[in-house]
């Protein structure tokens, strides 16, 4: 308690430094996995998805990012053991932080795509096995976290595989494509804005003090996509059909997918934000809740709005200076990728992040994009899919866990070092 009392502000005023620098690699990294598709696809270029992102990242990260917070922040470690010795968990919270943030660093300058939810968990259980105690870490909600990393590529892939067919049943394969484009994209645009509305209405609000029951989330939820179906139908009545021939409808079909790619790209951004922000914020909120306590561990408390809004902040931060690099990777490395495809995996992980979401699950934004590419391109057949670079995607993923734990350990004995226990 000791050092609680003593160093208290310093510890807080550090951790809030590491937290910013985890939420900048957050949006240096990973927000490619939100974007990429989208400038891959040509719907977009890299500046306005840039800005797209920026938007509506925040958005997600301060107005849906509380519930996956606190998943991070008391699901995967027994706040019972480290009772006696808060500044421990202050010290592996930090560490945490501070070593996923390097890891995300050097990804980012490299351009490889790694997952920060990987960095972030891989970090807290590497501190609190070695430096506390294999029993300080619950291996149980470690378990259902670990699991979350298979099931969402997998939902993800399955999502976009049918959705991909959908698109290819009714619309390419149609006498003609360029209206039924017309005819059921506005159905897609409806499922979409659902998904988001659902998210922010039953999730997020409560952090702006609206607490809606389930049903009226629903209610609202099919406004939000009535309004967008609306707005997207205005959009689609402007583009016209030049010539009807085969080549130009394909083209123009393409151009409608192409707009709609604009609402899938913002759906995934807040999706991402309201996820993801958590692998900055979720520890630092830890360590406010036990500085303002007094050393007080495992109190249940709200995540205060200005953590969320540190982290929105990083994460657009670090988008702007450093998200181009991993987003061309993404984008254009994968598979080739038109906007119809595009909107399929958009669209399929989206809604695989929200639905995580919803239920406090950290998923990698990283797997379930790369699900829902894998599975478009499964539906065009496998030799569209770049699977060297899949498989490289795939030994970066599995490097990031050790990587951010031993990163942490090391971190987590250099602050024990410098501040001392008791």
């Amino acid at each position: 308690m000791e050092v609680i009392s003593n160093y208290g502000t310093i510890l807080l005023i550090l951790a809030i430094a590491f937290g910013v620098f985890m939420a900048w690699g957050v949006g240096a990294n990973d927000v490619a996995n939100a974007m990429g598709t989208s400038v891959g696809a040509k719907a977009i270029t890299i500046k306005q998805a840039i800005i797209i992102a920026m938007v509506f990242e925040f958005a997600g990260a301060y107005l849906a990012g509380g519930e996956v917070t606190s998943t991070i922040r008391k699901g995967i470690l027994d706040p019972g053991i480290m009772a006696g010795s808060p500044e421990l968990l202050v010290y592996g919270m930090m560490a945490a932080l501070l070593a996923a943030g390097t890891w995300l660093l050097i990804a980012s300058a490299f351009g490889w795509p790694v997952s920060t939810t990987h960095s972030i968990v891989g970090a807290i259980v590497g501190f609190a096995a070695v430096g506390i105690g294999v029993d300080a870490v619950q291996w149980k909600a470690v378990g259902s976290i670990v699991s979350s990393w298979v099931v969402s590529p997998v939902m993800a892939g399955t999502l976009s595989f049918v959705v991909y067919m959908s698109v290819k049943r009714f619309i390419f394969s149609a006498d003609d494509p360029f209206m039924a484009a017309k005819r059921y994209v506005p159905i897609y645009m409806f499922l979409m804005g659902y998904v988001v509305g659902m998210v922010t209405l039953l999730k997020g609000l409560k952090h702006v003090g609206l607490d809606l029951s389930i049903e009226e989330s629903m209610f609202y939820a099919v406004g939000v996509a009535a309004v967008i179906t609306v707005i997207g139908v205005v959009v689609l009545s402007r583009v016209k059909r030049v010539i009807r021939s085969e080549q130009h409808d394909l083209i123009s079909v393409e151009k409608v997918f192409g707009v709609l790619m604009l609402f899938t790209a913002c759906a995934m951004a807040f999706a991402h934000g309201s996820n993801d922000v958590a692998n900055a914020i979720g520890p630092l909120a830890a360590v406010n809740g036990i500085i303002e306590s007094g050393g007080m561990v495992g109190q249940k408390s709200a995540t205060p709005n200005w953590i969320l809004l540190l982290g929105g902040v990083g994460i657009v931060t670090g988008l702007a200076m450093y998200g181009y690099r991993v987003m061309k990777t993404i984008g254009t490395h994968i598979t080739e990728l038109t906007p119809s495809s595009g909107f399929a995996a958009e669209l399929a992980a989206a809604t695989t992040v929200v639905i995580s979401s919803g239920y406090s699950l950290p998923v990698s934004t990283t797997h379930t994009l790369v699900g829902g590419v894998l599975g478009v391109g499964l539906a065009r057949g496998i030799s569209a899919l770049n699977l060297r670079v899949v498989a490289t995607i795939f030994v970066s993923w599995v490097v990031t866990l050790p990587v951010g734990a031993v990163l942490a350990v090391i971190f987590f004995y250099l602050l024990k070092a410098i501040f001392g226990t008791g």
